[in-house]
């Protein structure tokens, strides 16, 4: 195991690269470490392509600092759930319109909504993140086959254009 800081990476086999991205959430796993690591995602890149994995975030400019410093990534997975209420969960985790937001923010060929029905974690009704995704895809114009969401245990392939 190695801890990284934001924006290093690690490379294996000179095949696959990853890097430790920002993320905004806080971090704690105990009464007295409240703050005292980061929180993050990853840009996972190999033969030419790329694929990031947001990890617990609230939505914040680091989506545009991803991009602008590591290049979009063919695919995105973003959190679409735990949300409500807004006044204490907005710096943590996004809603599905923010998700919308960093997919555009990023400029993600492809992006997967995670982070939703799998358990009531919050007060938004169990399967809101799916119809407020929706919603969200609607009113930007974003294709519904460019931000999807799959079912537990469902396997999809994503062909994106190499670079």
């Amino acid at each position: 195991m190695r801890e990284l800081d934001w924006w290093e990476e690690i490379e294996f086999n000179d095949t696959l690269k990853v890097t430790f991205v920002p993320a905004q959430h806080f971090s704690a796993r105990g009464l007295f470490d409240r703050q005292k690591s980061l929180w993050g995602g990853y840009m996972i890149e190999s033969r030419g392509r790329r694929v990031y994995f947001a990890g617990d975030t609230g939505y914040s400019t680091h989506f545009s600092d991803i991009r602008n410093r590591l290049g979009s990534p063919d695919i995105a997975m973003l959190g679409i759930g735990a949300y409500e209420p807004r006044w204490f969960m907005k710096p943590i985790h996004m809603n599905p319109a923010e998700a919308v937001c960093a997919h555009r923010d990023l400029g993600s060929k492809q992006s997967i909504g995670m982070h939703f029905g799998t358990f009531q974690l919050t007060t938004e009704a169990f399967d809101q993140p799916l119809a407020d995704l929706e919603r969200a895809r609607a009113e930007t114009g974003i294709p519904e086959g460019e931000l999807v969401t799959l079912h537990e245990g469902e396997t999809r392939i994503f062909r994106t254009d190499a670079p």
